[in-house]
């Protein structure tokens, strides 16, 4: 086998390449900031020359958007899975990851995402999209609970806009270095929660224990 042969079987069809491009720009966004994630910086991750990302993506900022998209997607099935459980196992599988902080690199991002949305209308149609489908996908997860029992007969859509006014607020501190383990600040995701969806206080954390 010539070397041209094997560099030709070697080279990643084009979609290939294009996901492996958006995924490194997602794992920047993530890691340091979507104002980080230039052409070079892509490349460098990914071993490559700055003119490939370019032939993909000729505006660096059509990169900072699907970047956005691809971590906020990807985040959302992590902390928001469709199925795993009952609708409340669901929820305290949510509320336990912000609890505990695993949620703090999605938080940076979506205060990063704002700001930028300030001065990009492109990227300010993405954080609209990816909050609507956030909003949409916690509010199914109400009405399951609803429908089977485990949540209040409430409004599911203004609940679910409370919860993320509350996972919101809680967000608005990830980059303080100030101690924040009082349990007013730890615990106030699930306060919120719990009263929205007539939950006894404590639920979520015995769910989250069990």
């Amino acid at each position: 086998m010539t070397s041209s042969t094997s560099s030709t079987r070697s080279r990643k069809r084009p979609e290939e390449r294009r996901q492996e491009i958006v995924d490194a720009a997602a794992a920047i966004a993530l890691e340091e900031g979507m104002e980080r994630i230039t052409l070079r910086a892509v490349a460098q991750r990914l071993g490559v020359r700055p003119g490939l990302i370019t032939h993909y993506f000729p505006a660096a900022e059509d990169l900072v958007v699907e970047a956005f998209t691809r971590a906020a997607l990807t985040e959302r099935e992590r902390f928001f899975p469709m199925d795993g459980g009952t609708p409340l196992q669901r929820l305290a599988h949510f509320v336990d990851h912000i609890q505990r902080g695993l949620s703090s690199s999605l938080a940076r991002l979506w205060l990063n995402a704002q700001h930028l949305s300030r001065f990009s209308p492109s990227v300010a149609a993405a954080v609209e999209e990816q909050d609507a489908l956030d909003r949409s996908r916690l509010t199914e997860l109400i009405r399951e609970g609803i429908a089977v029992g485990e949540f209040a007969d409430i409004d599911a859509e203004a609940a679910g806009i409370r919860i993320f006014l509350a996972v919101d607020g809680r967000g608005a501190y990830v980059n303080r270095t100030a101690d924040l383990s009082h349990p007013a600040y730890r615990d106030f995701v699930a306060d919120v929660t719990e009263c929205m969806l007539g939950l006894a206080p404590g639920t979520l954390e015995r769910q989250i224990q069990a």
